[in-house]
């Protein structure tokens, strides 16, 4: 009983020493916390040489005000009644967009490198005119108080833009869904035994674009998925081809209704005979949501994070960005996506203009809304797309986020919240490393620290990851990644040639995804030349022995005199080296240049003899080196996807004049991607790993050394010094930790937020 009691009594103590202890960690812990200091929200660097330019103004978007500015001036001009609401009717003059009117290079140039005068600032204006039939884009300015305006649609395209080459806007998007409501309730019984899909809600679809066969059309297939999360791989079997040319929709009419595989003159004609029972019938079937992206499992993990020890090495003061060795401005172009202008490294200009220019994808099947599909995703708006990005999954959680404004199809200017994202990254190797034990002992390193400046769009079903990123070395490179949902169709028997079957009834279907990127390489000054380098093999004779002989690789140097033999086409052999390049040399006598390095994995380009080709014809070419004009901004337009039959842009136009490129301020069009064929595991979303492409551009002889040698990252040991925090700041950095301070977790993407005028 004593005994008992005794080691009652150890236990009770036992107990008391482990609580006691394990309160005097939690305290010791807590105190050494509270002792740890904050890690700094900015690195104070002295030595940095580049500094902000508020000239980089001349590229920064429109402010709110300056919409509102525009929009005003543009309601109010005499002899015209222009309106300004996104629900506005196809037969009224509407204006569907406001943009930054870039101005002219030269002058540009003269402001930032000579002092010259600031450049008037200019917006376009584009105006839906319904009452006459046409487009047109008005240059408007200055700004901020607009005086003048004048038509530059001959001017910038040749001709007239006819209404039927206009986007879908909001209004019109309106009027389908009223439209496919009124032609469906015939049908509801079949839409709902066959598909559980009730026609008096908002359907769900997609559509085909371009809209027809030819230019002038305006027929669309539209195809009806179950409306539930992902629905673009909820496809039902039943597809509607709808003529809305009128600018009066109640002169819109049914052409062609799809069901299960076999086509009907109208809708009338397909009840008649399901009802009839000559028709196969499709039986609704409740099916999980396997296009939902809710977890499967209760998320628990958190993984590695990263932040800034020191605080951040980049700076943002409005348009522009500094980081280390590097400045450039940026902007978002609602049709155009993520550019960037003026990019300097120490000081020097390489880039003018580095911008995201157009995606494209041909689909396959044999249905007909893909069979007729060729998204032209610059027609669409890709910047306006760019929506708001997610802490810690879109972006690192310790970046630093941007908001982006467009007023495209929404009367007033709108917000997108944090749809740009900048950071200084790992990229998690080195950079550059050697270890040495051979005659010397000794490593030297420099982790691969860059700076990521971020997009992300999501057009419809794709998302597409936009980076720009800045290197150390020297080196820019321009990637694109994508992800989303894939566009599929109802599995038929006869579309598997088309496809896999990656869910029930469903097949994700082939495509192409081809990407532009416009390079204005400045290599010293506006006056350069491009040149291929690549290797042969040669038999040369040994020296010290003649008689035999030896294959070693030689150089093999060209330089290109006109547009068209720079214009290096999907389907020949390109040479491994491309350089945009200077007479000037450096030290070693050597050409100073700047190396394009593409990395892609596109499929086929669409054949010439098709009459969309053209629209596209920028995909014929991996690389095409042109002579900088401002009258050759894009390498597409906002009308081509709709009257793809007869673009308001044809890349190879100009190509066509064939313009000497020697000693002349060059650009750079740079076509990347990756042929999609859909499988199992893209349901619910394809992944990133592996889809995408890029150019990466590295000098080549532009300086007498690696930059990079001069980094203050560097890292050095030597026998003896592998302590010293002389040459080497990691031996350092467990004595100098610092608790980083996290911004709270918000997110309003979900909400349209717009800005009315004050």
């Amino acid at each position: 009983m004593v005994s008992k009691t005794i080691s009652n009594v150890l236990k009770g103590i036992l107990v008391l020493v482990v609580v006691a202890s394990l309160i005097g960690n939690c305290v010791l812990i807590w105190l050494n916390t509270r002792r740890t200091p904050k890690c700094p929200a900015r690195q104070v660097n002295l030595g940095q040489p580049v500094m902000h330019d508020e000239r980089s103004a001349v590229f920064a978007d429109l402010s709110v005000e300056e919409f509102h500015q525009v929009s005003d001036y543009m309601t109010k001009i005499p002899g015209m009644s222009i309106s300004t609401d996104p629900l506005s009717p196809p037969s009224v003059d509407y204006l569907y967009m406001i943009d930054l009117s870039l101005p002219k290079k030269l002058d540009v140039l003269n402001h930032l490198d000579t002092n010259g005068p600031k450049p008037a600032r200019e917006a376009t204006a584009v105006v839906f005119h319904g009452m006459n039939n046409n487009i047109s884009e008005y240059v408007v300015g200055p700004l901020p108080n607009p005086t003048y305006h004048y038509d530059v649609t001959l001017e910038r395209y040749g001709r007239e833009i006819p209404l039927t080459a206009r986007p879908v806007n909001a209004g019109e998007h309106i009027l389908i869904i009223k439209f496919l409501q009124h032609v469906l309730k015939p049908i509801s019984t079949l839409l709902l035994d066959s598909f559980g899909i009730d026609a008096s809600a908002n359907p769900a679809y997609y559509q085909n674009m371009p809209s027809g066969v030819k230019s002038g059309d305006r027929q669309t297939w539209f195809s009806l998925c179950r409306n539930e999360e992902g629905f673009f791989i909820h496809p039902v079997g039943f597809e509607i081809l709808c003529n809305h040319k009128s600018t009066d929709n109640m002169s819109w009419l049914v052409i062609k209704v799809l069901y299960n595989g076999q086509y009907f003159d109208s809708i009338l004609d397909l009840k008649k005979q399901y009802e009839a029972g000559t028709v196969p019938k499709i039986s609704y079937k409740a099916v999980p949501n396997y296009a939902s992206l809710k977890p499967r499992i209760k998320p628990t993990g958190v993984g590695p994070q990263q932040f800034y020890a020191q605080g951040e090495r980049f700076s943002i003061k409005n348009n522009h960005i500094v980081y280390l060795d590097w400045s450039f401005a940026f902007g978002l172009s609602p049709l155009r996506g993520m550019r960037v202008f003026d990019v300097r490294f120490r000081g020097e200009r390489i880039i003018y203009e580095l911008s995201v220019q157009e995606a494209m994808s041909v689909y396959g099947s044999v249905t007909p809304n893909l069979m007729l599909t060729k998204y032209l995703d610059g027609s669409l708006g890709i910047g306006r797309c760019a929506y708001e990005l997610v802490r810690g999954v879109d972006c690192p959680y310790s970046a630093t986020f941007i908001d982006t404004f467009h007023l495209l199809d929404t009367g007033v200017p709108r917000r997108l919240r944090n749809s740009i994202c900048v950071f200084e990254h790992d990229m998690g190797r080195p950079l550059r490393r050697h270890f040495s034990e051979i005659v010397f002992n000794s490593y030297g390193g420099l982790a691969n620290s860059a700076l990521v400046f971020r997009t992300i769009t999501a057009i419809g079903n794709y998302d597409y990851m936009w980076d720009f990123i800045f290197y150390q070395s020297g080196s820019v490179e321009a990637k694109v990644h994508a992800t989303g949902y894939i566009a599929s169709s109802f599995a038929l028997k006869d579309n598997f040639p088309f496809g896999h079957q990656v869910a029930e009834n469903v097949t994700g279907n082939i495509h192409t995804h081809f990407i532009n990127f416009k390079v204005d390489v400045d290599v010293l000054g506006v006056e350069n030349v491009f040149q291929t380098k690549d290797m042969e093999f040669v038999n040369v004779s040994m020296p010290w022995m003649p008689e035999r002989y030896t294959m070693i690789p030689k150089v093999v140097e060209k330089q290109l005199q006109t547009e068209q033999e720079a214009a290096l086409r999907q389907d020949t052999k390109t040479p491994r080296y491309l350089h945009i390049a200077s007479n000037k040399t450096n030290r070693w006598g050597q050409q100073r240049s700047y190396r394009l390095q593409v990395f892609s994995y596109t499929g086929d380009h669409l054949p010439e003899s098709q009459a969309e080709e053209r629209a596209m014809s920028w995909a014929r070419y991996k690389v095409a080196i042109t002579k900088q004009k401002d009258s050759e901004q894009s390498c597409g337009s906002l009308y081509n996807q709709h009257d793809i039959w007869n673009p308001a842009v044809d890349f190879s136009k100009y190509i066509e004049d064939n313009e000497s490129i020697e000693n002349q301020d060059l650009v750079a069009w740079v076509t990347t991607g990756f042929l999609h064929i859909p499988h199992a595991e893209d349901i619910p979303n394809t992944v990133t790993v592996g889809n995408g492409g890029g150019v990466l551009l590295r000098p080549h002889n532009y300086f007498d050394e690696d930059p990079s040698i001069h980094s203050a990252d560097s890292v050095y040991l030597a026998p003896g010094s592998e302590d010293s925090c002389d040459s080497n700041r990691m031996a350092c950095l467990a004595q100098e930790t610092c608790s980083p301070v996290l911004e709270p977790f918000t997110y309003h993407g979900f909400k349209v937020e717009t800005r009315g005028k004050n």
